[in-house]
């Protein structure tokens, strides 16, 4: 009987170490080990991306907005560097700057037996922000041309806009200023075409962001405005292209 209870009770035993050895196993997922150098300690990396768009409306229709004539345009630039401190790792800081005009010389709304017409507006606006950021590089494989990376964002950034209304006898004007505070990842891709040159490729910063906009309306009346988002959708349509050069 005594040899019995010691031998399920060694059973038992060994049934928990196995299983505690398989759980390891199963979840080990590597990262204590040391993968391939996709990009080596003391590398240094400078790139970023420009935009423009313009476009010009005449008599244009978009489902409840009728007549529209209007020119505008958006220009944004967004350089940054990294510095690696690790294998595979790094820190850097990314800045950008973005500008946009938008003139509605006349266009017109029509809902049912309501209808609004906007006429001479004319809206300006500059926005910046500067990031601190740290980048880990993940190689697909043992390849040394692909990878994908995670990059960690902590920024601060600013804005300014004119708004201008003319259709009525007086010029209405508003001038907003705003800042903003963000913390997020941006998940991406790298490959590259050289030794020293790749193309990056993100689908925007998911994360958290808070912007408090501060308005004046005709120099007289204020007003401002908190906006808190929280972002963990990924959008294919935003997906974001850029140079990168690796020293």
């Amino acid at each position: 009987m005594y040899g019995m209870r010691k031998l399920i009770l060694l059973s038992v035993m060994l049934c928990i170490t196995g299983a505690s050895g398989v759980r390891a196993q199963r979840y080990d997922r590597g990262f204590e080990r040391s993968s391939i150098a996709f990009v080596e300690k003391g590398t240094w990396t400078a790139g970023g991306s420009v935009a423009y768009s313009a476009h010009k409306n005449d008599n244009y229709r978009f489902f409840v907005i009728e007549d529209i004539n209007s020119t505008g345009y958006r220009f944004s630039l967004n350089p940054g560097f990294c510095y690696i401190v690790r294998d595979n790792m790094g820190l850097g800081a990314r800045f950008s700057y973005g500008r946009q005009l938008l003139k509605v010389e006349r266009a017109n709304i029509s809902i049912d037996e309501i209808d609004i017409n906007v006429k001479d507006y004319y809206a300006l606006s500059h926005d910046y922000s500067v990031m601190a950021i740290y980048r880990n590089y993940i190689p697909i494989g043992n390849s040394r041309r692909f990878a994908i990376y995670s990059e960690m964002q902590i920024g601060l950034g600013g804005g300014q806009a004119k708004l201008l209304d003319g259709h009525k006898a007086e010029v209405l004007g508003t001038y907003e200023k705003s800042v903003s505070a963000s913390i997020g990842v941006c998940p991406g891709m790298v490959a590259f075409i050289n030794n020293h040159f790749a193309v990056e490729f993100n689908v925007g910063m998911l994360g958290l962001k808070y912007t408090h906009v501060d308005q004046v309306h005709n120099q007289k009346y204020t007003g401002d405005r908190r906006t808190a988002q929280i972002n963990f959708k990924i959008n294919i349509l935003a997906i974001g292209f850029g140079l990168a050069y690796y020293l």
